[in-house]
């Protein structure tokens, strides 16, 4: 809204200032037209009319700018944390206060005054240094020197009376005057000692009172007074210091003498717990005793059943375990003559097998060797293919029949087997490794 009114209010003083330049450049037209004609000769024609000046657009403009200030000028914003209070020249302070936001007013009529309705602080200055404590008289007619500080506020609802009626600053003309006087007509009726130590809180409360009584019915609403220091005066402080000393003394010899009768209190108590301690272990003993002898009769009543049950048991294991060796022993024998007729056998057998074995084996060579003489005869080449295998196994043999007709050792080989039938067996090496080296 501020932007709408300075809008207002610059195109207000635009338009007033563009009817001043039409009428200003209008004027000076005209004179300079005027003076052209008093230069120059007319020659018997008649004069240019002067151009006109444009009033009527000035002032319609003029009138446009007026009413623009007159909107902006009428546009009020009170900000946030403060209040106004309408002034008008004509009938002064008018009711009714003006809240944070927008507002309209008379303009040239009607003024706003702000004032500030967020809390006070009194001193003004409490808060970053000590200001000067407040000097009252008490009953005893001694100086005392009281720190203070009031919380405050103004009420909107009273602008317009603290506007009227009250001085300009409230805060350094009224507050501090009130305040004052509450204290001085409170203080003289308490002694130094109550004012600073038993009934403090009793005279900031009366005094408290009395300024929100006075300050309310000027529109200000009091919050809270605090007296935050008493300053005792010198030779009173002094004595004070001395007193106090001399009663915690005092104080601290009965205290001593307490500790010293519950010191007794507490040995007599001990001694009386100790004696106590000992006959109650007494007694325990004597009980342990008792129930250690009681018990040692009740296990021998139970032990010695027990320990015949143990040697009866020993002799039965005793006798048992002879029984288990006798048996043993037999066992171990019995054992020995099976296993010495179970070699037997086995060496009888084993002897059957061999015999059975080697009249097979012989059976079986003699069928070896007849069946062997019988190929042999019907082939006698095998002898050779048999002893040429044996003589070496990278010899090369080549089996020829021995009725070819076409092949060129045919009739060698015929011959050497036809000379000597009697050779035999014996000379086939010789001629079979022969063939071999003709090869």
């Amino acid at each position: 809204m501020l932007l709408a009114k300075y809008a207002l209010l610059a195109a207000g003083l635009v338009a007033l200032a563009w009817s001043a330049v039409l009428v200003i450049l209008d004027l000076r037209r005209r004179d300079e037209q005027r003076r052209r004609h008093d230069l120059a000769p007319l020659d018997g024609r008649p004069a240019d009319p002067l151009p006109p000046v444009r009033w009527r657009r000035a002032r319609r403009e003029a009138a446009v700018g007026v009413l623009f200030l007159l909107y902006g000028l009428s546009i009020v914003v009170v900000p946030s944390g403060r209040a106004g209070i309408r002034v008008s020249q004509l009938w002064g302070t008018r009711p009714g206060p003006l809240y944070p936001g927008v507002h309209m007013v008379k303009p040239l009529l009607e003024d706003v005054v702000l004032y500030d309705t967020r809390d006070h602080l009194w001193p003004a200055g409490a808060g970053t240094a000590a200001p000067d404590p407040l000097s009252v008289q008490s009953k005893e007619g001694l100086a005392v020197g009281l720190a203070i500080g009031v919380r405050y506020r103004l009420d909107p609802q009273r602008l317009a009376h603290i506007h009227s009626d009250l001085p300009p600053d409230v805060d350094g003309d009224l507050v501090p005057v009130v305040v004052a006087s509450a204290f001085r007509e409170v203080v003289p009726n308490y002694m130094v000692r109550e004012v600073f130590a038993t009934r403090r809180e009793e005279v900031r409360q009366r005094a408290a009172d009395i300024i929100a009584a006075k300050l309310g019915e000027d529109g200000i609403v009091v919050k809270d007074v605090m007296l935050r220091d008493v300053v005792l005066p010198t030779e009173y402080a002094k004595g004070l210091e001395a007193l106090l000393a001399r009663q915690q003394q005092a104080e601290r010899m009965v205290f001593d003498v307490e500790i010293k009768q519950k010191e007794v209190r507490t040995a007599e108590l001990e001694a009386e717990a100790d004696r106590i301690r000992q006959v109650k272990a007494a007694e325990a003993l004597g009980q342990v005793r008792v129930l250690q002898a009681k018990a040692e009769a009740d296990a021998m009543q139970h032990t010695l059943p027990l320990k015949e049950k143990q040697i009866q048991q020993s002799r039965l294991e005793a006798e048992a375990r002879k029984e288990a060796t006798l048996k043993n022993a037999e066992a171990a024998a019995e054992a020995k003559v099976i296993d010495s007729k179970a070699e037997v056998q086995k060496l009888t057998l084993i002897a059957g097998a061999d015999a059975h074995r080697v009249r097979v084996m012989g059976q079986a060579e003699s069928e070896r060797m007849k069946l062997e003489s019988e190929v042999l005869k019907e082939n006698p080449l095998l002898i050779q293919k048999i002893v040429a295998e044996r003589l070496s196994d990278k010899m090369q043999i080549m089996m020829v029949p021995m009725d070819g007709r076409n092949f060129f050792a045919s009739d060698v080989f015929r011959s050497a087997f036809t000379t000597d039938a009697s050779a035999g067996a014996d000379d086939a090496p010789s001629a079979t490794r022969a063939a071999a080296r003709r090869k």
